[in-house]
């Protein structure tokens, strides 16, 4: 009998006390605390947040956003590009954080938007750096220039300096994403990208972005 006893009191125990107390930490899923990640060389756990009463930044409240620019996105932005959620980004972050440099996560918006907070560990590429005209070409050479660069000295694509073509054998895999499903500015990023011929296999889209990211109480930073 008396060894019995303390398993009853422990019983007793947790039967009396709150739920919040025993699940002290918020987790992301039933098996995952927190991600380690490297944002521009500092490391950054990734968690969920533990206060019960927090609510979504002001920024991401609105639900009435003209259309256009902000119209509701599709689930599949372009044909072969693989559409992905919150587990698969820190899935991404990850593997780069172990050493991976062929993975790159970018934040497509525009700086003003990145200053509010963003994903720990990606990159910002505005959508307007990489943004072409209707009939592909920039409005002058500088805008030109700022795409080649961003295309070979971060995304590792080759151009032919003979042809002109561009080579994608070795390019990373990129993991794109902006404010949300109201946000065009990750599929515009994607659109050009696919249009000079990057692989659809080497593109992702995280479609819910920032919104669903700060909506579950993920970790953000400032730059």
């Amino acid at each position: 009998m008396r060894s019995s006893t303390p398993s009853i009191a422990l019983l007793l125990a947790c039967l009396t006390t709150p739920f919040s107390a025993i699940a002290a930490d918020n987790m992301i899923t039933p098996s995952l605390q927190s991600v380690d990640v490297i944002d521009h060389g500092n490391k950054v756990t990734i968690q969920r947040g533990h206060d019960r009463d927090a609510t979504l930044p002001e920024i991401f409240q609105k639900t009435d956003r003209g259309c256009p620019p902000f119209c509701v996105q599709p689930m599949v932005a372009i044909e072969g590009v693989e559409t992905i959620g919150e587990l698969e980004v820190l899935g991404y972050l990850k593997r780069i954080a172990q050493g991976e440099s062929d993975i790159m996560v970018i934040d497509s918006r525009t700086p003003d938007w990145v200053m509010r907070g963003t994903i720990p560990g990606s990159v910002n590429v505005p959508w307007n750096k990489i943004s072409r005209d209707t009939a592909g070409t920039f409005e002058t050479p500088s805008e030109a220039d700022t795409f080649d660069h961003i295309l070979e000295d971060e995304f590792g694509a080759d151009r032919n300096p003979d042809t002109g073509a561009w080579d994608f054998s070795d390019a990373k895999t990129l993991v794109l994403f902006c404010n949300g499903i109201w946000c065009p500015q990750s599929t515009a990023n994607l659109r050009n990208l696919v249009e000079i011929g990057y692989p659809t296999y080497k593109l992702k889209w995280y479609r819910g972005g920032m919104q669903d990211w700060v909506s579950v109480g993920l970790t953000t930073v400032t730059p």
